[in-house]
């Protein structure tokens, strides 16, 4: 899929129906028009005031409570997103959750009077059960932003960067560079908890073997002995496995991978998921070297440096999640004769290209992305295998 000047990779869509009214008969992608200011002008109402003859789409994040810093940099994103469709007869319906459960149902129920015809949100997956109740009955669908995969389903698709899939990708990269038997190193939380999971289905369905797993209590800061234990010895003296799942971030993730070698885990594969995902890792020497799967970066260059003019700050990584809702929506708000918010068209399997790059809906409800496998250098990662620009038909 070919790269976009101005913005890094401004949401095309892959739908026929929707590229025969734009670009007929060139079987390409559809595109959103360039960013022609950094003036955002008034995208929003700030009222929540609608036009009749508008496709309408609600948003609904922590713009107060809970969250509200992610969200009100999600919101920034959304805004960025609606300037850069241009249509004026697309509206979005920003409404606050307040971060909680209830919050997001009553903001939902207030979305649906005012019209929305889709629902982006709620960010929180707790939240997501009570808004799914709301919009099902209005006959609405919902594009969630957590990463909780278990959540979706019937009305309900989860956008959020679902950890299965990352560890999926890694995984079978692994395999393919000659690892074969995995470790993980994990919090004992949802998160940790939810990669192990698809690590043992990964290599379950791969041929490969779980030696061994050990979890640490996320709370406490001193975790030698979970992996003193994970350091443990084989029958010939040395670890069994070759390559080791470490699903953490930041200090502690260097911490962790700092602590493997000083109890003899040494030359073992350290593997990571999208939370990876930051410039400092290779800060930590032992972290050099190490494999993650997530989005490919430099998609999100030019998006990041516009946000950064724009509201004075860097963006937090989640927001290209709200980027890419918005960007969805208003083209889908595009289709001929009516807005391509019904489950068969949100399902396209040909799928979606944004500043995550390439993206599906499947049957069940979760997402499905095109991951790159990236390494961790002293200088910051480096792009080992690009991400697919396309899905394979009939995959």
């Amino acid at each position: 899929m070919p790269r976009i000047a101005g913005l890094a990779l401004v949401l095309a869509v892959a739908l026929s129906a929707c590229a025969s009214s734009t670009v007929a008969g060139t079987g390409q992608p559809v595109q959103l028009r360039e960013p022609g200011s950094e003036s955002l002008g008034p995208v929003i109402d700030p009222y929540g005031r609608s036009n009749a003859n508008r496709t309408r789409v609600a948003m609904l994040l922590p713009l107060s409570g809970r969250g509200s810093d992610i969200g009100q940099a999600m919101l920034n994103a959304a805004q960025m997103a609606v300037f850069d469709a241009g249509d004026d007869n697309f509206e979005l319906i920003p409404r606050d959750t307040g971060g909680t459960p209830r919050g997001a149902a009553e903001a939902a129920s207030l979305a649906l009077t005012d019209g929305a015809q889709l629902i982006l949100g709620p960010f929180f997956g707790t939240s997501v059960p009570e808004v799914r109740t709301v919009a099902e009955s209005a006959g609405v669908n919902v594009v969630a932003f957590t990463s909780d995969r278990t959540v979706a389903g019937r009305n309900v698709f989860v956008m959020g960067f679902v950890p299965a899939g990352q560890v999926q990708q890694i995984v079978r990269y692994s395999i393919e560079q000659g690892h074969f038997n995995f470790a993980a190193l994990a919090p004992n939380n949802p998160y940790g908890q939810t990669v192990v999971a698809a690590l043992e289905e990964t290599a379950a369905s791969s041929g490969a073997t779980i030696v061994r797993v050990e979890f640490y209590d996320p709370n406490e800061s001193d975790h030698s002995a979970t992996v003193e234990r994970i350091a443990e010895p084989g029958l010939f003296g040395t670890v069994e496995y070759d390559a080791i799942v470490i699903p953490e971030s930041g200090l502690k993730l260097r911490a962790l991978a700092a602590m493997l070698p000083f109890f003899d885990v040494t030359n073992v594969q350290l593997l990571g998921t999208g939370i990876w995902d930051g410039a400092e890792l290779g800060l930590e020497p032992d972290m050099v070297g190490g494999w993650y799967a997530a989005p490919q970066p430099e998609l999100r260059v030019e998006f990041e440096r516009r946000y950064r003019t724009l509201f004075g700050q860097p963006p937090p990584r989640l927001a290209t999640l709200a980027y890419d809702a918005v960007a969805l929506s208003a083209a889908l708000s595009r289709m001929p004769d009516r807005p391509g918010f019904d489950i068969l068209t949100l399902t396209n399997p040909s799928g979606f290209a944004g500043l995550d790059g390439v993206f599906r809906f499947r049957q069940d409800g979760v997402v499905e992305r095109a991951l790159a496998i990236l390494e961790v250098t002293s200088d910051g990662s480096i792009v080992r295998v690009p991400a697919a620009q396309s899905f394979v038909a009939g995959s």
